[in-house]
């Protein structure tokens, strides 16, 4: 019990780090010393790195994907379910270093292969599935095609990150996120769903929708 506890302390502290500083600038020495525990028991728990990187990475969309489909079974229609979701995915793009998904792409292809695969499958099926049922219920205009519009949507996501487009001592994360969202879901709804998102917009003001 105290070995799993030890792991899952590392996991937790090179995950605050990671998020914060980014993937790259971030050592085992520098996990080591925050988290004050020597380099011999950070290999004891993990190979190198890459392997805490992809646990890490792993870790992280295996909650979202609670938090998400927690938030699906919650809501009473679509609308509601992307306002709720915008709320913990603020609440991460609030902390989240701009260089992470950059990093994680350059120099940790396992763990970037494994984002890629939630992005493309769990992630374009639930914007499939809400956009669908939307349609089904007079929020989303009929005419859209869902997979398009999911495809769009998840590269709208990654947007943000090119800090060579955004750099992020000129743009806030969360606030870019914020509108490339306004503007994917207003492109989208009838005046019925527009209403409903608005009602959403204002009853939770500083929880803007994000994914």
């Amino acid at each position: 019990m105290e070995e799993l506890d030890t792991k899952e302390k590392i996991l937790k502290g090179a995950t605050e780090l990671f998020m914060r500083y980014g993937i790259r600038s971030i050592s085992m020495d520098d996990i080591a010393r925050q988290l004050g525990v020597s380099k011999k028991t950070l290999y004891q728990h993990f190979a190198d790195k890459d392997e805490l990187v992809m646990l890490v990475s792993r870790n992280h969309l295996d909650q979202h994907k609670r938090q998400f489909d927690a938030i699906r079974d919650d809501s009473k229609n679509p609308i509601e379910e992307l306002a709720k979701l915008s709320q913990c995915i603020r609440a991460d793009m609030e902390t989240m270093n701009p260089s992470v998904l950059f990093d994680l792409q350059k120099f940790h292809p396992k763990a970037w292969s494994e984002w890629q695969a939630f992005k493309s499958n769990y992630m374009r099926q639930s914007i499939v599935r809400n956009l669908k049922l939307g349609m089904a219920e007079g929020f989303i205009r009929p005419e859209i095609n869902p997979e398009i519009m999911a495809a769009i949507r998840i590269e709208m996501v990654q947007i943000p990150f090119n800090t060579e487009v955004l750099p992020p001592t000129q743009f806030n994360l969360a606030e870019v996120q914020e509108h490339l969202f306004d503007h994917f879901v207003y492109g989208l709804v009838t005046d019925k769903g527009r209403k409903l998102y608005e009602k959403y917009k204002t009853k939770n003001p500083q929880s803007q929708p994000v994914l």
